[in-house]
């Protein structure tokens, strides 16, 4: 039976006025309105944006540079071919919201192995788990003491971690971990409370008080962690969404069910517990990277807004930013999930003759074999610099942008000369110029007039000598009469000295007594 209308094709995009949108680190964030991700004879096509202002990619299969897809708005669509695509080249599909949920996590899977998964699901019973759960927070507060030892500079809170750290030993049951864990979590925290956000001058006035300080980890709009009021915990929020999804994708490369925790995290209906439970040891690596950044850069305004409820959002700037050290958190949760994986399959399968399980995301068996270092150093993500005076972005080696230079420079020039003044007129200023001028004065007077050569005229001084001293220093010039650096720019520009200094002006300038011609002999 012939078909009776022909399928409508999607209509074509305009991209002439569009914004191209380049993988950065691997990452492409979404945002805006009528977002479409499609194929179109076999390129990806991307396109996102707010009204007028769009963005769009065109990436082929190969060379497209394209590793995560981070969608952080909840209006468009995505084809099922664009998720084949992506499954295809090995890229994965991440959605968020601005608040610091994982809505939505896909990307490339293993060959499930039911012996694994059997002993994930019997190691909560067998003892396995509480190892595994024992082994990630003892990575965890030792992260979390080293953060408050070397960036917040506070030994008590430190050696309360250590203290808690100590007892995870005889912690026998995964209440006893949480427990210890939570203690160290409220000390640790509690030291985040009072450090200082930098902003710009420009943005001071704008700036909430609570948004000055980091603030309490605990929102009062929720209890917890969640709808932070506060742009540093919200960042916090955000960045470990990040984390959550790239353990989750890692879980899933290695074959383990991330809804399945070892204890750590109870089972709660649409939470991965055991992506939870993994990417703890990292958290401190996070929180090291955002305190040196808000430790040593500024924030800017334009970068949240605050909802009606007291809520603090990313506006998408900085999401797109932050979606970008996505990569850098999947590399740092890796060894742990491969930790995981490994000690699940060892303790269940005890027979000498047992394969190996794959290390697909440290690559640490081909290391191994190769004789390389086990894992190479995974370097934290960079931030934008900002202008300390206006929150414009700007070169890593510049503190201002160039305008604000010239404001600081003509403020510190001002705050410089009053100073200068005040000194000026102190008493001991007021002794070396009385001193100063006697000096002076008295070598005014015992000078000769009759020392002074002949050829060194006025005439000789006004056409010959106040010329050339215009390309001499001040500092020069008042190194070599003993005066102040004000006289000899005065001298510089055309005002003429005490006839005892022009011998020594004339021998800066290079002039010298005229040579005599010898005379005629007579016939």
């Amino acid at each position: 039976m012939a078909a009776t209308e022909t399928v409508r094709p999607l209509p074509q995009f305009d991209n002439s006025n569009a914004e191209l949108m380049v993988p950065r680190h691997g990452v492409v964030t979404l945002f805006g309105y009528g977002i479409q991700v499609r194929v179109d004879r076999g390129h990806l096509l991307i396109e996102c944006g707010i009204g007028a202002d769009r963005r769009y990619a065109r990436l082929p299969r190969v060379g497209h540079g394209l590793r995560r897809l981070v969608c952080i708005s909840e209006d468009g669509f995505t084809t099922l071919s664009a998720l084949k695509w992506l499954a295809d080249v090995g890229a994965s599909f991440v959605m968020l919201n601005r608040s610091g949920k994982v809505l939505l996590v896909t990307g490339p899977t293993a060959p499930s192995d039911a012996r694994l998964r059997r002993a994930q699901a019997l190691a909560l019973g067998n003892g396995v788990g509480l190892e595994v759960s024992r082994a990630l927070i003892d990575a965890k507060l030792e992260g979390q003491e080293r953060v408050a030892l070397e960036r917040l500079k506070d030994s008590p809170t430190a050696q309360v971690i250590a203290t808690l750290r100590q007892r995870l030993p005889v912690a026998n049951t995964p209440e006893m971990i949480r427990n210890l864990e939570a203690q160290a979590a409220v000390a640790y925290f509690a030291a985040w409370r009072n450090v200082p956000v930098l902003w710009p001058n420009a943005d001071m006035r704008r700036i909430p008080e609570h948004w000055r300080t980091v603030g309490n980890r605990h929102s009062p709009l929720s209890g917890g962690p969640r709808l932070a009021i506060t742009p540093v915990n919200t960042i916090l929020n955000y960045c470990f969404a990040l984390l959550e999804s790239e353990t989750r994708l890692a879980l899933t490369s290695l074959g383990l069910d991330a809804g399945l925790g070892l204890g750590l995290h109870t089972d709660t209906p649409n939470r991965d517990s055991l992506a939870l439970d993994v990417l703890e040891p990292v958290r401190p690596r996070v929180e090291e990277w955002l305190l040196t950044w808000i430790m040593q850069e500024p924030l800017r305004r334009a970068d949240y807004f605050e909802t009606a409820t007291g809520n603090c959002r990313l506006m998408t700037r900085l999401c797109t930013k932050l979606s970008e050290t996505s990569p850098v958190w999947g590399k740092l949760v890796a060894p742990w999930a491969e930790y995981v994986a490994r000690t699940l399959w060892d303790r269940a399968n005890q027979s000498t003759a047992r394969r190996r399980l794959s290390t697909p995301l440290t690559q640490q068996h081909r290391r191994e074999a190769k004789g390389r270092a086990p894992l190479p150093r995974i370097e934290a993500p960079t931030t934008d610099r900002l202008c300390r005076g206006c929150g414009k972005t700007i070169e890593r080696r510049y503190g201002t942008c160039s305008d604000c230079a010239t404001a600081v420079a003509t403020e510190r020039l001002a705050s410089a000369s009053k100073l200068g003044r005040i000194a000026a007129r102190s008493p001991e200023a007021h002794a070396k110029h009385v001193a100063s001028h006697l000096r002076h004065t008295k070598a005014n007077s015992a000078w000769d007039a009759s020392k002074q050569p002949a050829w060194l005229t006025d005439q000789l001084f006004s056409e010959k000598i106040q010329p050339l001293l215009t390309q001499a220093s001040p500092s020069a010039i008042a190194k070599l009469l003993g005066v102040s650096r004000w006289y000899a720019g005065r001298i510089r520009e055309g005002y003429r000295p005490h006839r005892r200094h022009w011998e020594a002006l004339a021998n800066l300038v290079g002039l010298s007594a005229p040579r005599r011609e010898p005379a005629e002999s007579g016939v």
